[in-house]
Order: C-alpha cells, then sequence, then structure tokens
C-alpha cells in the first residue's frame, strides 16, 4: 500500500493596481473670452452649462481650475484637444495635466 500525497493547489491571484489618476486643470488667462471656454468645457468635457460657468469662473478667481479627473492618456488627449482648440481660434486658452495625490 503506497501513501499518496495530495498537494493542494494554491491560486495566485495577480492584483492589477488602479492607474494613477491625473487632474485636467483649466488655466486662466487674460485674453480669452469668457463664453468661448465654457463653450470648449462643453464640448470636451461635457458639461452642462452652469457647472461650465461655475468651472470657468472658479479658475478666473483663482487662476486655475481642476475641470475633471481621468486616467493619464484619457486626461492627456482631453487636455491637448481643449487647449487646441483655443489654438485655432487664436486664444492662448491652456489646459495641463497633473497626477492626482
Amino acid at each position: 500500500m503506497t501513501d499518496t500525497v495530495v498537494k493542494p493547489r494554491t491560486r495566485t491571484r495577480t492584483k492589477t493596481e488602479r492607474p494613477k489618476l491625473h487632474k485636467v486643470i483649466l488655466v486662466n488667462d487674460d485674453y480669452t473670452p469668457r463664453e468661448f471656454v465654457v463653450t470648449v468645457l462643453k464640448a470636451e468635457f461635457r458639461m452642462g452649462e452652469e457647472q461650465a460657468q461655475r468651472v470657468m469662473i472658479t479658475a478666473h478667481r483663482r487662476g486655475v481650475c481642476v475641470v475633471a479627473v481621468y486616467a493619464r492618456d484619457v486626461a492627456e488627449t482631453k487636455a491637448t484637444r481643449a487647449t487646441d482648440a483655443g489654438r485655432r481660434k487664436g486664444y492662448p486658452l491652456q489646459f495641463t495635466t497633473e497626477p492626482e495625490e
């Protein structure tokens, strides 16, 4: 009679780390018309009129305002597209990104 040792099967789970989120930040300038900023916020970030107005006014008063938080690639794409919309109209409109703490 032979004893067979049965080893329990262990399953290793790979814990996938959530990607770091990045903030999209609207930088105030003294040249881009407020209405245009609101239009860009509504188009690129799918904001309603009221929310877009609040973000624009906050950036105007404080110099910057966090617009939204996304995965890095999405944040960078949206910031670039929004900045490019201003450039096409000849405005110095600027959106930047930075990692969220």
